[in-house]
């Protein structure tokens, strides 16, 4: 071949790879925003599962930006604000305090929330039917549920005093510990607020808990749970929150939204938003589907016998 046939057809060449290149389709960058705790963990597996049975394979048509706060909220807007210089196509958020410092960092990202508490009460969309801007999801009923562990109380014993454990930097907490008290107060129980802005306080404040032990224990899930569990079963406390990871974690019950159905949704979510829809145009979903779980392991470790019928209406007993 001569030198200037070669020169043309290595040219040509080049240029076919070229515009088969620009043909290829993008590939999708999702960041993905967490409070960091052993929930986390669990959220992050169920996701990527669901997301590839959508059709979305990691390193093949999709790629991922996880970001977890390690248990200190405070790096959640720069963490947030690292996601936006990298220029993701959506922000994937796990619980409100990851929600907020997604949307204080970007207005123009699609931001889709996995269980994220009340977003209408904190402010994160104008309404679960319109949501308008760049927001939309799932949202965790958390408050509701919070109130609804004050009856769960009522039937497994006979109360007269309940603490709730409060994580304050977390805006949820508000609404969170309304709930409580309300429907403590509904039912005449005393509700006894432990207020803890920071996971250092926690040994302190079940410490001061044991100079007046209460008769249950509402934990925040934003908590460090694992530690929090542990808490709990050395003090002999009955403790319950409303994710599955408590239980799991060693916390006596959690009674909660299905969250593996959540993160199937969340994920269906970004595959729509992924193929062009406008967070704007859909409706924030809540979970249609609850489940009690039971730790009985952690029952007889704090010297609770929990009523046979009480059992029998468990989704599932951890033993």
């Amino acid at each position: 071949m001569r030198r200037r046939d070669l020169i043309a057809f290595v040219g040509a060449a080049s240029i076919l790879a070229f515009a088969a290149a620009a043909q290829q389709p993008k590939m999708p960058t999702i960041g993905v925003l967490v409070v960091g705790s052993p929930a986390s963990d669990r959220f992050w597996r169920l996701f990527q599962q669901d997301m590839r049975e959508l059709g979305y394979i990691e390193g093949r048509n999709v790629r991922y930006e996880f970001r977890s706060d390690a248990g200190q909220t405070s790096q959640l807007p720069s963490l947030a604000e690292e996601l936006v210089r990298l220029k993701v196509d959506l922000i994937v958020a796990w619980f409100t305090p990851a929600a907020l410092a997604a949307r204080q960092a970007t207005h123009q990202i699609p931001i889709v929330m996995a269980l994220v508490g009340n977003p209408v009460e904190t402010g994160l969309v104008a309404s679960v039917a319109q949501p308008g801007g760049n927001i939309t999801g799932m949202a965790a009923i958390g408050a509701e549920l919070a109130g609804k562990l004050v009856d769960v109380v009522r039937e497994l014993i006979a109360p007269h005093r309940i603490a709730a454990l409060v994580n304050v930097p977390d805006p949820f907490s508000k609404p969170f510990l309304q709930r409580v008290e309300s429907a403590g107060k509904a039912a005449g129980i005393m509700i006894n607020p432990v207020m803890i802005h920071s996971s250092t306080e926690l040994d302190a404040a079940f410490s001061a808990l044991d100079q007046k032990t209460p008769d249950a224990l509402i934990v925040q899930p934003s908590l460090p749970i694992r530690r929090v569990a542990e808490l709990a079963v050395r003090y002999r406390i009955p403790a319950m929150s409303f994710v599955r990871e408590f239980a799991d974690q060693g916390g006596l019950l959690s009674y909660g939204s299905d969250e593996a159905d959540a993160y199937r949704k969340a994920a269906t979510y970004v595959d729509k938003i992924l193929k062009g829809a406008k967070p704007a145009d859909l409706p924030v979903q809540q979970p249609t589907k609850f489940e009690l779980v039971i730790n009985l392991k952690t029952a007889k470790a704090i010297g609770l016998t929990v009523p046979q019928s009480f059992l029998l209406r468990a989704d599932e007993v951890i033993e």
